[in-house]
């Protein structure tokens, strides 16, 4: 017969040197620890009496397995010495864990809550309990004593009382206890912005076109310039990005190759760290000379970063931090300090930051409005996007984030299962940008936030539009014949239109062509060889839908019908145009393929209805192509395509030559490439 789960951990007790008779419990019946009749039951169930099927006693009491402490037996024959020798070896092996973990000291951390229920509580509760135990039956050493069993009874619970105590705190964190949920939506407040008035236009010498794994990609190959370093150290995977000298950079420090590596170069520390311009592409090892990198991720022992600051202030709770340079080209280690505003454990924000000197190993401990503004990173992108969302889940209570949700949003989801996010350069800081969507996140958005780095400033800007995930798409589709990927969109303001922009990148991680995406419309897409080019092609496009790219203001339409009395066509930028006159019109019209593909069904002396938009430029961009009646033997069939052999050619190249300059492009961050 199957084992029971029951039996199995009684078999494991056993197995564990713990004697589990076959007796009640002294206290469950007052029978002395028999069943009827007094006998245990046949089969070695270690439930006393009755029959084994029934696993109740005569008296229909549930029987009590008893665990006999005899493993204490041991420590009862113990002489003080050896108490104390024993003592002290706990106390090293707790100082040493502690030492090695450094977890810090603060009845908010769950990492101390741990610590000190395996390294205390836990040995604390079977101290006493074997102490109980002993004084209750008597050994060798000690005479029974119903008093002190009952004391160190009671005593026992109290490390339990203890972790009772963390259990409820972690209870009150959540959301759903009275007042929480207000608490929650209040820790990041954020401000509703005009997007053109507060975002300025795009500089192009400040606007990143790689995302991190490209700069990890192109930091990794600059290594392999520097011989005497490959062998003895490589780049660590931090590149964080920050703003240096007025340009968006990623920095990163080199780390010792392995165990070996750091042992024979500890005393000259690190010498380099890698630096990549997120605008140029360009990366370079910098050298520090006399002032290498001794503090580091990468040190097991006593400089490892982490251990570092945390014995230095045992008290602090320590976020994620970060490796920036300062305006100097210096390292440092940026330290977030965290802080619970809800309960023990919920609500969690930053409320200072210590700076630590990668090469001295010396802090400063700074409040967040005294940070220097060469520091970039005090929040951590992921907890402002974790704030930003209990502001959007718990607004309206906690009931509504679940059963109404009216007005609950959250952001944008990101790619494989991580947050979708990107940073953008703006008043010298770096903020962290996301959508923003409904509860149901579909697929469009509502809006999306941008969020101060270094203090937490938070903007929402209303804009209605698609998300990230299907402008990434939209511009894949655009050069699908490439199998280009798209990069996480970083968003941009051409002519005070709200755009994503992203590189799309081969299947070796290099970037090929560059995208901008227009947010309300996104099957509108350009694509360039250079960002130059991609911007020429999306101010185009935008004409193209009614927005003057000079004053950011939309025009009119206007109608036209005549006889075609001059056609010709020009591949620009991969991108095919006709270019139409009509008759008693001086004007010179723009057809761009493939928007107004059916074009090329016409020809000279056809009749020809179009929609073009009010303005000053030449040749004026065409919005769409009306009915036309026929004129002549070149007139338009259905289909799009001319009847004359003539214009078949036509659109034949002109089709081919628009699938040949199709394209997109997508833009960066810590986000991914789309697999």
């Amino acid at each position: 017969m199957a084992q029971s789960g029951f039996d199995a951990l009684i078999e494991a007790l056993k197995q564990s040197g713990i004697n589990v008779d076959g007796r009640f419990d002294a206290d469950s019946d007052g029978s002395g620890g028999a069943g009827a009749g007094g006998a245990a039951a046949p089969g070695g169930s270690p439930f006393s009496g009755g029959a084994r099927g029934g696993g109740r006693s005569a008296g229909g009491v549930p029987p009590t397995p008893h665990v006999d402490f005899s493993f204490g037996d041991r420590f009862a024959t113990w002489s003080k010495k050896m108490f104390v020798a024993a003592a002290i070896v706990v106390v090293v092996v707790a100082l040493a864990a502690y030492w090695w973990f450094h977890p810090p000291i603060n009845i908010h951390s769950t990492d101390t809550w741990m610590f000190v229920a395996v390294f205390i509580l836990l040995p604390l509760f079977v101290f006493f309990q074997t102490k109980s135990h002993n004084y209750k039956q008597g050994t060798s050493k000690v005479s029974p004593n119903a008093g002190k069993a009952k004391t160190f009874k009671l005593v026992s619970y109290v490390p339990v009382a203890v972790a009772l105590l963390g259990v409820v705190g972690a209870v009150v964190s959540f959301s759903f206890i009275p007042g929480n949920a207000a608490r929650y939506a209040n820790v990041l407040q954020t401000t509703d912005m005009d997007f053109a008035e507060d975002i300025q236009e795009v500089d192009y010498d400040q606007i990143p076109v790689i995302d991190r794994a490209s700069a990890i990609l192109l930091g990794n190959r600059e290594m392999g310039s520097i011989p005497e370093y490959v062998s003895q150290f490589e780049v660590s995977t931090l590149y964080s990005q920050i703003n240096y000298q007025g340009h968006p950079v990623r920095v990163s420090p080199l780390a010792y190759a392995d165990l070996f590596k750091w042992f024979t170069n500890r005393e000259g520390g690190i010498p380099a760290y890698a630096l990549v311009d997120m605008t140029t592409q360009d990366a370079e090892i910098v050298r520090l000379g006399d002032s290498p990198i001794h503090y580091s991720q990468s040190e097991p022992l006593v400089r490892n970063i982490d251990r570092h600051v945390q014995l230095k202030y045992p008290f602090y709770m320590f976020d994620e931090k970060s490796f920036e340079i300062d305006d100097n080209g210096h390292p440092w280690w940026i330290c977030p300090v965290q802080t619970r505003t809800i309960g023990l454990f919920g609500g969690t924000t930053i409320d200072r930051v210590v700076l630590c000197d990668a090469t001295t190993g010396e802090c400063q401990d700074l409040a967040i409005e005294d940070c220097p503004e060469w520091v970039d990173r005090v929040y951590p992108a992921e907890l402002l996007i974790e704030q930003y969302n209990w502001s959007g889940k718990y607004k309206n209570g906690w009931l509504n984030s679940f059963l109404g949700q009216e007005g609950v949003v959250r952001t944008t989801p990101g790619l494989d299962g991580r947050l979708g996010y990107n940073y953008i350069a703006k008043d010298d800081d770096v903020w962290v940008y996301t959508g923003v969507t409904s509860a149901t996140a579909d697929n469009s958005i509502v809006g999306f936030v941008l969020i101060n780095q270094r203090t937490a400033e938070s903007h929402y800007y209303s804009v209605p539009g698609a998300t990230e995930d299907s402008a990434m798409a939209s511009a894949e589709g655009q050069v699908q014949n490439l199998r280009y990927t798209a990069t996480f969109p970083l968003l941009i303001n051409v002519a005070n239109q709200p755009t994503y922009f992203m590189a799309l990148k081969d299947s070796a991680g290099l970037v090929k062509k560059f995208a901008m995406i227009d947010i309300r419309r996104y099957q509108n897409v350009a694509i360039g060889d250079t960002v130059a080019d991609c911007q020429k092609s999306y101010e185009q496009l935008l004409a193209t839908n009614g927005v003057d790219t000079t004053d950011g203001i939309v025009l009119d339409t206007k109608h036209v019908s005549g006889t075609i009395v001059h056609m010709s066509q020009a591949v620009l930028e991969g991108n095919t145009h006709f270019y139409v006159k009509i008759d008693g019109d001086d004007g010179l019209y723009d057809f761009a393929l493939p928007g107004l593909l059916d074009i090329v069904g016409y020809g000279v002396g056809d009749r020809i209805q179009f929609n073009y938009l009010e303005t000053d430029s030449s040749p004026i961009p065409v919005e769409s192509i009306g009915d036309a009646s026929s004129a002549g033997s070149g007139s338009p069939v259905p289909g799009g395509a001319s009847s004359s052999p003539e214009a078949s050619g036509q659109a034949e190249n002109s089709q081919q030559a628009a699938q040949e300059g199709a394209g997109t492009v997508n833009g960066p961050e810590d986000a991914q490439a789309r697999p």
